[in-house]
């Protein structure tokens, strides 16, 4: 008797057909399963699986590389706390994020955690310099950006445009970042974040 061959089945792909998975709402409002990361090479390194509430009180900084395994929000408000109006006032950054998602689904009518991630994909730089010593002299050298790098680079422009935007200013911060996350998530010259990862980028293509 021939036998007949029986294809196997992924026991992960039958799953995802058959169940739908649960909503995970952040801020009890928006479902990160929804979030796409479009990117491949920031798969590993944007994490929306992780708690929903964006306050793991430092659980992942007493690793190496352990930044890569916080939720991608917290990473953005405790990338908020580090200037001298913010330090330490984690409720304040995190209120600042939340009122700030509020004005991006306002204005653009998406999930504001897609926004952000798509932003930091925009935002990072995917090249930058290198100084090597050629016999006592410091020459510069192009080099490609490691993806955890361009996220925490990213992370940094992005907070920074906000403290630029916002330093003496009567706009809110919240504005100033919904303002930000928008912009960068379009690719817009303009955005303070988008500016600052060209100008790296020039940099290391003259230094090629």
């Amino acid at each position: 008797m021939e036998e007949r061959k029986v294809t196997p089945v992924d026991p992960v792909i039958e799953e995802e057909k058959t169940e739908k998975q649960p909503p995970r709402l952040l801020f009890n409002r928006w479902d990160l399963n929804e979030v796409e990361i479009k990117d491949p090479g920031l798969v590993r390194y944007i994490n929306l699986r992780s708690a929903i509430v964006p306050y793991t009180s430092g659980k992942f900084t007493r690793q190496q590389f352990g930044k890569g395994e916080m939720l991608i929000v917290e990473r953005l408000i405790n990338r908020l706390m580090q200037n001298e109006m913010n330090t330490g006032a984690k409720q304040r950054a995190i209120r600042i994020t939340q009122d700030a998602f509020e004005i991006v689904y306002r204005k653009t009518k998406k999930n504001p955690v897609q926004v952000l991630v798509d932003a930091i994909a925009n935002a990072g730089p995917r090249e930058e310099t290198v100084r090597l010593k050629y016999g006592g002299i410091n020459v510069p050298k192009s080099v490609d950006t490691a993806p955890l790098r361009r996220v925490n680079a990213a992370l940094k422009f992005i907070a920074g445009g906000v403290q630029s935007a916002s330093h003496k200013s009567k706009k809110d911060v919240s504005e100033c970042l919904a303002d930000e996350l928008i912009a960068a998530s379009k690719g817009d010259t303009k955005a303070y974040s988008i500016s600052k990862k060209e100008e790296r980028e020039r940099v290391a293509i003259a230094s090629r």
